[in-house]
């Protein structure tokens, strides 16, 4: 039998959960409810720069035919630069 991702909603799939609350509120349930204690380590940082679509679509092709991301290629573009400027 498949374990339980939550016991309020007793669903075993994320669909399933997100479709418990779709049709209930938390004040509903609030006496099920118990306090937790969690911790988030934020490792990385993203930040967005606008790319002309032009380039963007050559920036795709050329990852697509080295089958990475877009943005692991960007990445390493930016790199390789930064390195030949010594930074």
């Amino acid at each position: 039998m498949r374990k339980l991702k939550t016991s309020i909603s007793r669903a075993g799939s994320y669909k399933k959960i997100a479709d418990f609350w779709d049709t209930h509120d938390l004040s509903d349930v609030w006496g099920k409810t118990r306090a937790t204690d969690f911790q988030v380590d934020i490792q990385s940082e993203v930040t967005y720069y606008s790319l002309d679509k032009t380039l963007s679509k050559k920036v795709q092709s050329v990852a697509r035919n080295r089958g990475i991301s877009t943005d692991t290629l960007i990445n390493l573009w930016i790199q390789e630069k930064l390195q030949e400027q010594n930074v």
